[in-house]
């Protein structure tokens, strides 16, 4: 069994506005109370708290993974008549690898809101591209691209076509930076995707990555998480 300890890749804290329940100082205490060496930062659709959090890892030692769930859009960035934010955007996981990778984060989450902005702050496919250099993309959350297409091809046989196409695409851009993500919080959506991500893993040869989608630091704290 590794010795190395187990790093959260997925973090939400209150930057991930209407959403996290997290302070930052105390995420990053709750991480070093666990013995953890590292911890990641990926709120939705902003890098707003990533100076803070740096800040906080640092004074903890805590080595700080600064990353970004992002909203990316289904075709264009500039495509604008989705009609309703459930069809406007995917989710992703992105993580910077270093300088280079947080300068690409921050020039995305820029764009986001200058170019992407429709119910959320979108990226697209084409950005991915243009600055995919030191990032780390995890398939993300059940609202991602990948997750939705199994969903959609859910059954007694489920249909995985789809979601192949579309770690094919992903893994073109990212190469061996890209990982499927696999999440087990007790919930059914969760546990109904993960059979089909793991399917799709192995069939490609993609290293899989467990992490939790963390919106709060302690159980007492879900009641308010949910309001």
């Amino acid at each position: 069994m590794s010795s190395r300890p187990f790093t959260h890749l997925h973090c939400h804290t209150h930057y991930s506005l209407l959403d996290g329940a997290s302070s930052i100082p105390k995420l990053v205490q709750r991480a070093k109370d666990h013995g953890m060496n590292s911890l990641a930062i990926t709120d939705h659709g902003n890098l707003h708290g990533a100076l803070e959090f740096y800040r906080e890892c640092r004074q903890q030692d805590i080595n700080p993974i600064i990353g970004y769930e992002a909203y990316i859009a289904p075709d264009s960035r500039f495509e604008k008549s989705a009609g309703s934010q459930k069809g406007s955007n995917f989710h992703l996981t992105l993580l910077a690898q270093n300088r280079v990778g947080f300068k690409n984060l921050i020039k995305m989450a820029s764009a986001a809101y200058l170019e992407g902005f429709y119910f959320k702050p979108r990226i697209d496919k084409q950005l991915l591209e243009q600055h995919s250099e030191g990032l780390v993309c995890l398939s993300g959350c059940v609202s991602s691209e990948f997750n939705q297409a199994i969903l959609k091809g859910f059954g007694d046989v489920p249909q995985l076509d789809k979601a192949i196409e579309v770690s094919q695409w992903f893994q073109k851009i990212f190469d061996d930076r890209y990982f499927i993500e696999v999440m087990n919080n007790g919930v059914e959506l969760q546990r109904m995707v993960t059979e089909g991500a793991v399917d799709v893993a192995k069939q490609l040869g993609i290293p899989m990555v467990a992490t939790n989608d963390v919106h709060y630091v302690n159980r007492e704290d879900a009641d308010a998480q949910d309001v």
